[in-house]
């Protein structure tokens, strides 16, 4: 169990109603410091509302949120100063140079600065940080669209927040520029200690980049785990094959690497041909909403049939 000191985000029985429709049923989960959180689901399974209410920026209908100890929709800007939001997008600010820019941001969150609210980032230091050094002095508008969404973090983080949340960072990225991205997001949490929540429908990225994935679906949690026992959940174990003395075996594990070694240790180079074949996310992401789009379905007559009576 997390304490207060060691909790993030600490939300319970969240429910959004929209008039007459509930988009979001009870959903519950909390985070920790220095943990990436991915948010996966369909369209209108929530997650960007679920986003908005610990931004602050929506009101709930009922439920218990916590952020950073405080509940966001009664916040100030001392807890706004704590918080980073990167968006899917910035199309302000294009005569800007990078350098400058930074450097006016950070002046907002230098009057925050306490002993426990860091003092913001230098513009260079921060600039290096995103791998930007070299672009310090050119206009904004005339970036590439990878150093863009480079500059998007670094406009996030300009304050040194606790708590980052990523809504889609590397939509349209090309491969290289989605790998440089993650580079980023990993030196945040290995050396500053900030806790990320990131919503993304690269189910690549998520397995990469997230601590714990939490699945929403319908406007409720449908699975939270690691991404390793999410797969395992659903796809089952890992499965090894390997060809000895011209024989194929193959072998289901749920702890591939423990067994490889094994293998490799009492057969040495004997070992031919060997495959690893890990459980899917993707086969486990996919497999959880087809399961509770079934399960809603099921369930709708039965609502129905219930209101009848």
């Amino acid at each position: 169990m997390l304490t207060n000191e060691q909790l993030v985000l600490d939300v319970g029985r969240l429910r959004m109603r929209y008039g007459t429709k509930d988009v979001l049923h009870d959903v519950t989960f909390q985070a920790r410091h220095g943990e990436v959180l991915a948010l996966l689901g369909p369209n209108g399974a929530g997650k960007t509302t679920t986003i908005e209410i610990l931004e602050g920026f929506r009101t709930r209908s009922a439920g218990h949120v916590r952020v950073l100890g405080t509940d966001p929709a009664r916040a100030d800007e001392r807890w706004r100063a704590r918080v980073g939001v990167v968006l899917q997008s910035w199309r302000d600010h294009g005569r800007w140079r990078a350098r400058e820019l930074l450097t006016h941001l950070g002046k907002y969150y230098a009057s925050y600065a306490t002993a426990s609210i860091q003092r913001p980032w230098d513009a260079d230091e921060l600039l290096h940080l995103v791998g930007l050094t070299d672009q310090a002095d050119q206009k904004i508008r005339t970036l590439s669209g990878g150093q863009r969404r480079r500059l998007d973090v670094a406009i996030g983080i300009v304050g040194r927040p606790e708590l980052l949340f990523l809504d889609e960072p590397t939509a349209a990225f090309d491969p290289r520029a989605r790998r440089e991205f993650h580079d980023v997001v990993r030196g945040l949490v290995d050396h500053q200690q900030t806790a990320i929540v990131l919503t993304t429908h690269d189910l690549d990225e998520a397995e990469k980049l997230a601590d714990r994935i939490i699945i929403l679906n319908g406007g409720r949690v449908i699975a939270d785990g690691t991404p390793s026992e999410l797969a395992r959940r659903i796809a089952g174990e890992d499965e090894v094959r390997w060809i000895r003395g011209g024989q194929r075996f193959t072998r289901s594990t749920p702890t591939s690497t423990e067994f490889v070694r094994g293998l490799f240790s009492e057969y040495g180079e004997e070992i031919r041909e060997l495959e690893v074949h890990r459980a899917s996310l993707e086969q486990t992401y996919l497999a959880l909403v087809q399961e509770a789009e079934s399960g809603a379905r099921h369930a709708a007559p039965r609502e129905r049939e219930e209101v009848a009576r």
